[in-house]
């Protein structure tokens, strides 16, 4: 299989805007601070977008080099972890969404918020052996939903404007 050197300079574009958004999410103070792990995910906008410019495979790809390398820049190997389970059920919903042509991307961007967040709780489940951890989960599910918006917001403006780039 031969990879073109285009698509590699444009992964690895896209891959430090998303390191460079998750850094900049990481020395930001917390939104909610009363509620612990919530974050908005900026890098996610760079997620969405791939999803519906390339496919799921390269969305993948960027998620997945953008997730090891925050994880050893500023995490450990449990932040690891959680961020690959929601990562990985997240995207797999974003392109099963997106392939009915149903949703819009805010709606697709929707279900990656709360489905990062149910992969989450369904680790912490497992690894803390507990299920009431899961109550947890009303309040990701409306905190998903309200990041999941301002996500998919950014993506389809980037959507937008990268139409204008040769990509």
């Amino acid at each position: 299989m031969k990879i073109e050197t285009k698509n590699i300079t444009v992964m690895a574009l896209f891959s430090a805007v998303a390191i460079i958004f998750s850094y900049i999410e990481a020395i930001l103070p917390p939104i909610w601070s009363a509620i612990p792990g919530i974050k908005v995910g900026l890098a996610n906008i760079v997620t969405v977008t791939l999803l519906y410019k390339f496919s799921i495979k390269e969305a993948s790809i960027v998620a997945f080099i953008r997730i090891i390398i925050i994880a050893l820049l500023f995490g450990n190997a449990m932040t690891l972890i959680y961020s690959i389970a929601g990562f990985v059920l997240s995207v797999a919903i974003m392109d099963i969404l997106k392939r009915t042509n149903l949703f819009s991307t805010v709606g697709v961007s929707i279900a990656g918020g709360v489905f990062h967040n149910l992969g989450q709780i369904i680790v912490a489940m497992l690894l803390l052996q507990t299920k009431e951890i899961g109550y947890y989960m009303i309040v990701l599910a409306i905190t998903g939903t309200v990041a999941g918006i301002l996500i998919g917001i950014a993506s389809n403006l980037m959507l937008k404007y990268s139409n204008k780039l040769r990509l």
